[in-house]
């Protein structure tokens, strides 16, 4: 499971470290699954945990509007990353031009998946969670 949180340095060549917890929660494998999320942030997902999520996609039928519309709004949003060595992988150039990574960056756990925010923009999430 993805719990805690840890800030890390966004340097701008696209590169980002995973914290060595979460390196753990992906197992043996190295590869795993990220996806642009809804408010500016990103998410990232275990091989299990991505095979659980687009099954429940893909058991709506392609020839359905709903089919459609689900896996239009997940896959191409979505790219198979790997680790280097160091424990780095890299954004996607799309991914880069649809963030706001600046600086600092909060790399936090969220049970079966684990999400990549701008430290600004999940300042700004947090006081919206803390509201509800």
């Amino acid at each position: 499971m993805f719990l805690g949180s840890f800030k890390t340095y966004f340097s701008g060549k696209n590169r980002l470290i995973l914290p060595k917890r979460f390196r753990k929660e992906l197992g043996s494998k190295d590869k795993f699954y990220i996806l642009l999320g809804e408010n500016g942030e990103i998410w990232g997902f275990d091989p299990k945990n991505w095979l659980n999520l687009t099954e429940s996609i893909l058991e709506f039928p392609l020839s359905t509007e709903e089919g459609r519309v689900k896996r239009l709004r997940l896959f191409p949003k979505a790219e198979e990353c790997t680790l280097d060595g160091q424990g780095r992988f890299i954004l996607p150039q799309e991914f880069i031009e649809n963030l706001d990574f600046k600086g600092m960056v909060l790399i936090i756990g969220a049970g079966d998946h684990f999400e990549v925010w701008d430290l600004k923009l999940w300042q700004k999430q947090k006081q919206e969670l803390e509201k509800e």
